[in-house]
């Protein structure tokens, strides 16, 4: 079946033979180094003989016959029978020829070769380049210099020998390894048997080096904006900059285009990123996406790091991206820092505002803009055997439908740190300043000043036991922690709000000094937690195998202080956390989580995930995720082994609350040892009441091109474990 599918479904590429290709990898400071130089004056090195029969004279010429091996620096030549010109280097090879020198080795009936220069020709040739396992058949195969190669009247594929499911066939084939690009003319790709496309010059990455040219086009379609076909051109400025220009035909609303540039540089790294759509035929307006980020390193301690993105419409990522990191975006950042660490000082500086994205049928309230923020921290230091630290902060907080104003933190603490081997206890001390300085026109609340002290004590223990399970040793660990804050009332109910919010119950939240995120609410606080962990693990490696893990928070009074909107909290304990997590059996994991209401006797959060990986490339995960009264998912993705080489691929994420497919995603895979086709549909939703959807046609030829639309973005984030069974080097194209 594939014989007749694969070239219909490729007709539509036709045209790539008529355009370039390159080769994209990581952008580098500086050029990979060259091997070892061989010495210059070839003639000087000496050459080794063994056969069944030598004769000739030591000086001029030698002749050998029967099982004839020659060695010299780099080279090794086998043959039935040899004549050697000792003054020219050069030599006549005739019956089961192979000669070897750097990655290419050469087969053949009869050879006339220069040691010397490299240079000669070889008759009914069969020749490999081993390290990037390409292979070529000809008629003749002509030395050009080192590592230098022309192949006329010939092919090029990178399967095994025997097996010609594709192949690039030329009158005349050049392959540079020094520079790795290969270049053919008047010549033709055949996949299984077919012709299917055409050029009189084409040329190619034999590594993946980088180089200027097209790269491969790309066909697919969206439900947004039909079919597309992309074709992008890339730069290869320098080793440390490159660019890529891609014209974007989308059916429904145009053509688009986008330029990507890249650098980097001992002191700084950046990109910078512009696509247009001029006059889309849907929206009748021009599109326009914007995206800047620089970091830089400076002297004494310095750095900063630059941010900025902007898109012309509120729909222009679920319109126009067939990309989950992007459609989900709500709030751009437009931001510049500039940083100083010094010793245990830390400066920090921040000017940050946002584009917000808004959904109609579920808008959001923007946040506020940081113009400027200032932050100055320290780590603990050590003096007369207390740990002191700092922290400290001054925002500018501006909205244009919210109270304005300034808010100025300083916290210091000091703790005492007591340890020993079983366990350790550390008592802490700090006072919590926040002054508002508030903008009249804006609010009618006053400035103020809140001072919060803290006190808190936390205590832990280590134990550890060894066990035996199914005849394997084993070390247990028990691990129990006591956590004890006090925060007294403050009257915060004309504190303004500009970045707190309730903080979501976790592991990592229930040992803090807050139960809110931000600077403007402090909570009051008299309470204990406890919590303990257990871990199983290898004795051996360290390696842990199993590990469970349980905490709970008890109120030795109500809670005083809240946010607007929010209750107040009136029970005498938090909700219950348990987790588990590790590898069951030797293919199965499993990792679960669970928040239990024990006032209530009901489940808050529930989140499980199942997963079983017989071997790479083969996985399955199962997954549930519960929260009362707001979700309730499905979560099941696969890659699985069907039949022969064929491989399925498949999510569903579905919304038991609202009964609908949130992310869905089905696909066939094929692998055969030399190429790959993958077919993929995908399906998400952007937006309350939108969805995307997608599909992927790809044709991978190992070591030459991926022809089609590149679906391994969404099958990475759509399976946890997904593993392509063939390589993902990109080959280049050029005319």
């Amino acid at each position: 079946m594939l014989r007749f599918l694969i070239p219909a479904l490729l007709a539509a590429c036709s045209c790539l033979a008529a355009w370039p290709g390159a080769a994209q990898e990581g952008l580098r400071l500086r050029s990979t180094p060259e091997l070892l130089a061989e010495p210059e004056h070839n003639e000087a090195l000496p050459v080794f003989f063994t056969a069944d029969v030598l004769q000739g004279t030591d000086d001029r010429e030698v002749e050998a016959s029967g099982d004839v091996r020659l060695r010299r620096r780099g080279q090794a030549l086998s043959a039935d029978q040899v004549r050697y010109q000792r003054q020219t280097g050069e030599l006549e090879a005739a019956g089961g020829v192979r000669l070897e020198q750097g990655p290419g080795i050469a087969e053949g009936d009869r050879l006339r070769y220069n040691l010397n220069t490299r240079q000669g020709v070889l008759d009914n040739p069969q020749f490999r380049l081993e390290p990037n396992r390409a292979r070529a058949g000809a008629e003749r195969l002509l030395f050009e210099g080192k590592d230098k190669y022309r192949v006329e009247e010939g092919s090029f594929t990178t399967c095994a020998v025997g097996n010609d499911d594709w192949y690039l066939r030329a009158k005349r084939l050049d392959l540079d390894d020094t520079r790795g690009i290969g270049v053919a003319r008047n010549a033709t790709l055949v996949f299984q048997g077919v012709p299917i496309l055409y050029t009189p010059w084409v040329d190619f990455s034999l590594d993946q080096r980088r180089k200027t040219g097209f790269l491969a086009p790309s066909i697919g379609s969206t439900g947004k904006g039909g079919s597309e076909f992309s074709m992008p051109f890339y730069w290869n400025i320098a080793p440390n900059r490159d660019a890529t220009l891609t014209p974007r035909f989308i059916a429904k609303r145009g053509l688009m285009v986008s330029n990507e540039f890249r650098y980097l540089a001992p002191g700084y790294q950046g990109e910078a990123q512009v696509e247009f759509l001029r006059d889309d035929r849907v929206t009748q307006s021009n599109r326009l996406g914007l995206l800047l980020r620089h970091a830089q390193t400076f002297d004494n301690g310095w750095t900063g790091a630059v941010n900025l993105q902007k898109v012309s419409d509120d729909n222009y990522f679920r319109d126009l991206s067939n990309r989950i990191a992007f459609t989900s975006q709500s709030h751009l950042p437009r931001e510049a820092s500039l940083a100083y660490q010094g010793g245990d000082w830390i400066f920090g500086s921040r000017v940050q505002r946002f584009q917000t994205l808004q959904d109609p049928l579920a808008p959001l309230v923007p946040p506020y803009h940081r113009a400027p923020q200032l932050t100055l921290s320290s780590q603990p230091r050590e003096w007369l055997g207390a740990d002191w630290a700092f922290a400290g902060e001054y925002v500018d907080f501006r909205h244009a439908s919210l109270p304005n104003g300034r808010r100025l933190i300083v916290n210091p603490a000091v703790s005492l740190p007591l340890q020993a081997p079983f366990g350790a206890l550390v008592p802490k001390v700090g006072v919590h300043v926040t002054r508002y300085s508030l903008d009249a026109a804006t609010t009618a609340l006053p400035d103020q000043t809140r001072s919060v002290p803290m006190l808190s004590l936390d205590g832990s223990l280590n134990f550890e036991r060894g066990m035996e399970f199914r005849g394997e040793r084993l070390v247990q660990t028990l691990e129990p922690r006591i956590f004890y804050l006090y925060v007294p009332f403050r009257d915060q109910r004309l504190v303004p709000n500009f970045d707190s919010a309730p903080a979501d119950v976790n592991f990592s939240q229930i040992f803090s000094e807050n139960s809110f995120v931000g600077g403007d609410r402090i909570a009051d606080a008299n309470q204990i937690t406890l919590g303990a962990t257990s871990r199983i693990l290898s004795p051996d490696s360290g390696a842990e195998r199993i590990r469970f893990a349980a905490a709970q928070r008890y109120h030795f009074k109500s809670q005083e202080v809240s946010l607007p909107g929010f209750p107040v909290r009136n029970s005498t304990s938090s909700d219950l956390l348990a987790a588990v997590s590790g590898n069951m059996t030797q293919h199965w994991a499993a990792e679960a989580g669970w928040q239990y209401n024990t006032d209530f006797s009901q489940t808050q959060k529930l989140s499980t995930v199942f997963r079983y990986q017989p071997k790479a490339g083969q996985v399955l995960n199962l997954g549930y995720r519960y929260r009362r009264d707001a979700l309730e998912q499905v979560d099941v993705s696969t890659q699985w082994r069907l039949a022969g080489r064929w491989t399925g691929l498949a999510r569903w994420n579905y919304s038991l609350r609202e009964t609908k497919v949130l992310e869905g995603l089905a696909g066939l895979e094929y692998n055969a040892e030399c190429w790959s086709l993958r077919l993929v549909a995908h399906r998400f939703a952007t937006a309350t009441q939108d969805a995307v959807n997608s599909v992927f046609l790809q044709l991978e030829l190992g070591g030459l091109s991926k022809l089609g639309s590149n679906p391994f973005d969404v099958l990475k984030q759509n399976i946890f474990g997904y593993d392509p069974a063939s390589g993902r080097e990109e080959r280049a194209v050029n005319p």
